[in-house]
């Protein structure tokens, strides 16, 4: 059986103002897409056999969005929680425990949740001789041919070829690994043909896997064996237990085991294949208007080539612009050098030494129950557009430092305030006071939509004490 393994942590800070810490790129559906880079990663595996249900293995926060993006795609999988991140070595090492639990000659497809590939049918192809040199326990890694002296990705230099007992041609054995090259040794490895982008896909046995980790990172090992033992059923999700998973130490899958094994073997992955990992690939993926122009959203120019200009949430009007990044949201706007959109990793830096608000979340919030949108937030108030699913509700809560106004302008809401339960309707008010215990349901098979005022003199979302929540929060933040 192949298990599809779906590393879907991360936050990606270069695609910044559009992903964030709560709802990174992995997660959007960007413009010209169908459905987010997570359920295409999934939904590119359709028609291979042998597939099992894929592990799917996210942090905290995003574990809702990974249960409903799971759900939309008409997937089952077993989604499990890291609490803190720990690179791809540790990532995997849980996957494989858990795989070789079901079924001991599991073969585990390694896939990064946010990258974009051309064409299926050379994936599947990739995969199948992956999958046919995992079974003799070669650690598979897949290469992208390299179409251009690329600096920003690692390269693996391939050596001897495998073949099958036929006589065909599976892949290669690893010569080396390679970092990131300055421009002229870029160019130097494009032109020796020896040379493929380290796309970070695996196929791998996951007892081979765990052979060849507890020999060159036995410290990795042995945590993750712990942690698996610990491992907590919570709910849809599997929780890895944190006490001991924080004392794993940091490292990707191929410092601690590809570099180091001799088993290491490459399949060119002969299609398309990005990391999306920065603005710029964007404009590589799409197609370009007439003056080299990528226009996403209600945008006018003149004067502008070779740009991309992303608008989301109002008009954007350029001028004169030559290879630009512009990106606008309802709360930031971005303006980049093109050749420079990988820095964009450090305005996040910057705004989160300074602790905005911004590098966290959108003005729009997605929640399990629905989503609310800050409308106006100054000093000592606060107004929130609120959607509640049908069927949904809102954790029973209270607020220490902070009373609301809610009006219902579309629907009927169940309230609940202290020993107090009514109904109410559209064009209807009501007060929760400081330190009231309250709830806010829809019982209805319509959405409910709410506009809240809060006042107080503190308004974060941290200000919360939960009594009663469906979706297991009752400890932490909204």
């Amino acid at each position: 059986m192949i298990v599809p393994v779906i590393m879907a942590g991360g936050v990606g800070s270069r695609l910044w103002p559009v992903s964030r810490a709560l709802l990174p790129k992995q997660f959007i559906q960007f413009p010209r897409q169908q459905g987010s880079l997570f359920q295409n990663t999934l939904k590119r595996l359709q028609g291979l056999p042998d597939l099992g249900n894929p592990i799917v293995v996210c942090n905290e926060d995003h574990r809702f969005l990974a249960a409903e993006q799971l759900r939309q795609a008409g997937l089952r999988g077993n989604v499990v929680l890291e609490p803190r991140g720990r690179n791809t070595a540790p990532v995997v090492a849980m996957a494989a425990l858990i795989a070789t639990h079901q079924d001991p000659e599991a073969v585990l497809l390694i896939l990064a949740a946010d990258h974009a590939i051309g064409d299926n049918a050379a994936l599947h192809d990739a995969i199948n001789c992956g999958n046919a040199l995992a079974r003799q326990n070669y650690l598979v890694t897949f290469g992208s041919v390299p179409t251009a002296p690329e600096t920003g990705y690692g390269y693996i230099k391939s050596g001897k070829p495998i073949d099958d007992a036929s006589g065909k041609n599976l892949g290669n054995a690893v010569d080396s690994f390679v970092e990131k090259p300055d421009a002229e040794t870029a160019r130097r490895y494009l032109d020796s043909g020896e040379y493929l982008w380290n796309s970070g896909n695996f196929v791998i046995k996951a007892t081979t896997y765990l052979t060849e980790l507890a020999r060159y990172a036995p410290d990795i090992d042995q945590v993750c064996r712990q942690a698996f033992e610990g491992l907590e059923q919570d709910h849809d999700f599997s929780r890895i237990p944190a006490d001991i998973f924080n004392r794993c130490r940091a490292d990707s899958i191929d410092y601690a085991v590809m570099e180091k094994t001799n088993r290491a073997a490459v399949v060119a992955l002969q299609t398309l294949w990005s990391d999306v990992g920065a603005w710029h690939a964007l404009w590589d993926l799409a197609s370009k208007d007439n003056e080299g122009n990528v226009l996403e959203g209600d945008v006018l120019t003149t004067e502008v080539t070779n740009s991309y200009i992303h608008a989301g949430s109002r008009l954007v009007a350029a001028v004169g612009l030559s290879d630009a990044i512009v990106v606008e949201t309802a709360d930031a706007v971005l303006v980049a050098d093109r050749g420079k959109a990988q820095q964009v990793k450090k305005i996040v830096e910057l705004l989160e030494s300074m602790e905005r608000r911004e590098v966290i979340s959108h003005a729009l919030v997605h929640r399990p129950w629905g989503s609310y949108e800050s409308l106006v937030n100054q000093d000592g108030y606060q107004v929130k557009h609120i959607i509640v699913n049908p069927g949904a509700a809102l954790s029973l809560q209270l607020h220490h430092k902070r009373a609301e106004h809610w009006t219902v302008i579309k629907g009927e809401a169940r309230v609940t305030r202290n020993d107090d339960v009514f109904m109410l309707k559209q064009n209807e008010s009501t007060f929760i006071p400081l330190g009231s215990k309250h709830r806010l349901e829809n019982p209805g098979n319509d959405p409910v939509e709410v506009i809240e005022v809060q006042v107080g003199d503190y308004l974060g979302e941290d200000d919360i004490v939960r009594f009663e929540d469906v979706y297991g929060r009752v400890v932490e933040g909204a």
